[in-house]
């Protein structure tokens, strides 16, 4: 538990002039649920298209594992373990569940594959598909289309498709996502069980502040790009930074509408940035 899994060290991202991300830097350790929160325009989306490099910096560093990220292609964060999931559903709503769940093992069938043994035969691959749909709740969906699948269900499915390359980091965006609250209690209860029982660190951004407070071991809060705070999720709650992002006072109001009272489980943060 005291090894780093990632390390994001000084980050700064940059639009024709506008710093949407400013010197941001954290750690997520091995068997932790790490939360990054934030008002909308925080720079949070900004981040996760970094770590999953679809952005690059204009400077700092990003090391998993010791591997510096921040000048590979996707595909090459995919080959070291790094899955990550989007808000947006990206299904193949014609193909069954496995048909998309096999879609996440794509670098380990490939003969030229950077990790593991990739010869393992087709029929294995395929019962390990349904082993993790089981795992996720999915297990009399195997062949059904994707599309026919319920909001919530399609949602586990896009999980189930990231799990589905062995990851060793699962970058969780806006899993919650307009979820009704039986839906979002069952999504924390599935984070918490792939927290557990496959012993992968999960980041996780999530504007739902019931279900990052429940269930992240630590969190990290950005606010005009910046982190205003680190810690637990009990010390986050009562930063006084945090609190002001959250609430507004003054001129802050205008930019950050004011939710019914501050960040936590019964006083959610306000929508998510797109």
């Amino acid at each position: 538990m005291g090894e780093t899994a990632l390390v994001v060290d000084g980050v700064t991202v940059q639009f024709s002039g506008v710093t949407a991300l400013d010197d941001v830097s954290f750690e997520v350790r091995p068997g932790h649920i790490h939360a990054v929160i934030g008002p909308n325009g925080a720079g949070k989306s900004t981040l996760f298209n970094v770590l999953s490099a679809v952005y690059r910096p204009v400077s700092g560093s990003v090391r998993f594992h010791g591997t510096e990220l921040t000048r590979l292609r996707p595909h090459r964060l995919a080959a070291l373990g790094v899955a990550r999931t989007f808000q947006n559903i990206a299904l193949l709503p014609g193909a069954s569940v496995t048909e998309n769940l096999l879609l996440g093992r794509h670098d380990l069938l490939r003969p030229s594959g950077l990790r593991r043994n990739t010869r393992a035969p087709a029929a294995a691959h395929r019962e390990r598909v349904r082993e993790i749909a089981r795992f996720i709740g999915l297990g009399d969906l195997h062949d059904v289309p994707a599309g026919e699948l319920s909001y919530g269900d399609q949602k586990r499915v896009e999980i189930a498709r990231a799990l589905c390359m062995e990851p060793r980091l699962l970058l969780l965006d806006e899993p919650a996502a307009g979820m009704n609250a039986h839906e979002t209690a069952a999504m924390a209860r599935l984070i918490r069980d792939i927290r557990d029982s496959l012993d992968i660190p999960i980041l996780l951004v999530e504007h739902d502040m019931g279900l990052v407070m429940g269930i992240a071991d630590r969190v990290t809060v950005l606010d005009f790009g910046k982190r205003i705070a680190d810690g637990t999720p009990r010390e986050v709650q009562r930063d006084p930074e945090v609190l002001r992002a959250y609430l507004g006072s003054g001129d802050d109001t205008a930019a950050h509408p004011s939710p019914a009272g501050p960040p936590g489980p019964h006083h959610p943060a306000p929508s998510p940035e797109n």
